[in-house]
């Protein structure tokens, strides 16, 4: 006896539900870790992230054993990457705390210190290699490292959903951010992200002026002073 088409066509909805859940990772781990441990303004808990890191584990464990597929949605990939390279920044912290700053390590972005999917992998890789290949100069200001003078951490998971509207609102949060970037009308003095990833901002024909200008409240113009403010690499706790 053959099925009803209705039944047929139901059968077929659900197996395709299933399969688009089965693509879509679950970040809430880490969600609640950050809700927990990292405040309004960016600065973060490393001893709650300690404290709470069986919960961190397990995240880690979930993040090596589901790489992104094929058949991923671009904003899918994009938040797993992201939220894979500031949860390991925060391990490489932990492993060694205390310390007073990232640089304290030894070659923190070059280290190969977490496996996904059965290969190694240093921050630089995931960073240089897998998220500046989206050719998206956003990611600037959602990856983080550990310091002062780097965007600061948003105290929520990045997901499928959200990726897109949350990298504009940390890129403007970042830009208008006086204590690391200066834009007035009579200066300008903006973060050194802006001269080492030159290139990554010169997008739809722009340069960097134009991408600040994008987002910033106040434009760049013909302001007299310009210049690049000190990188301040101490942690941000």
């Amino acid at each position: 006896m053959k099925a009803p088409k209705f039944i047929l066509a139901l059968l077929t909805v659900i197996f395709i539900n299933q399969t688009q859940a089965q693509n879509t990772f679950d970040h809430s781990i880490w969600d609640q870790a950050l809700l927990l441990n990292v405040s309004e303004e960016g600065k973060v808990n490393y001893n709650g992230f300690m404290r709470d890191s069986s919960q961190l584990y397990q995240y880690f464990s979930q993040l090596s054993a589901n790489p992104p597929k094929e058949d991923w949605t671009r904003e899918e990939k994009l938040a797993y990457w992201i939220n894979a390279y500031n949860a390991y920044t925060i391990k490489l912290i932990i492993d060694s705390y205390p310390l007073k700053s990232i640089k304290d390590l030894d070659n923190p972005w070059g280290k190969k210190f977490f496996k996904i999917n059965g290969e190694w992998y240093s921050l630089g890789e995931l960073e240089h290699k897998i998220l500046r290949k989206f050719g998206d100069p956003r990611i600037h200001f959602a990856i983080n490292c550990a310091s002062f003078s780097c965007p600061i951490v948003w105290n929520r998971a990045y997901t499928a959903e959200n990726v897109n509207e949350a990298l504009d609102q940390q890129t403007k949060k970042f830009i208008n951010d006086p204590t690391r970037n200066t834009i007035t009308d009579e200066e300008v003095n903006v973060s050194k992200i802006f001269t080492w990833y030159k290139k990554d901002f010169k997008v739809n024909g722009g340069d960097v002026k134009d991408f600040i200008n994008r987002y910033a409240s106040v434009k760049i113009g013909k302001q007299p002073k310009k210049g690049y403010k000190d990188y301040d690499w101490s942690l941000n706790e």
